[in-house]
């Protein structure tokens, strides 16, 4: 995966830290056996979610790349 840059900008780690708190949140009002504090950790990770997209959004996250256009055989005899 490295070679493909996947995840490696702004707007991928910064929605999945938000997540990872978010899920160390739910996990620890989970054993506490707090449901009000597991639910808000959920909000979180969802917040997580939606940070990156709009980080995407904004141009922070990694640019679609498109297919070339398929040539056709006549184009390629030259």
């Amino acid at each position: 995966m490295s070679g493909s840059s996947h995840g490696h900008t702004p707007a991928a780690w910064t929605g999945v830290i938000i997540a990872f708190i978010g899920f160390c949140i739910s996990g620890a009002f989970t054993v506490m056996a707090k449901p009000m504090g597991f639910w808000a950790g959920m909000i979180v990770i969802a917040l997580g979610g939606v940070v990156g997209m709009a980080m995407r959004a904004a141009g922070l996250g990694q640019t679609r790349k498109r297919p070339a256009a398929p040539q056709s055989h006549a184009q390629t005899q030259g």
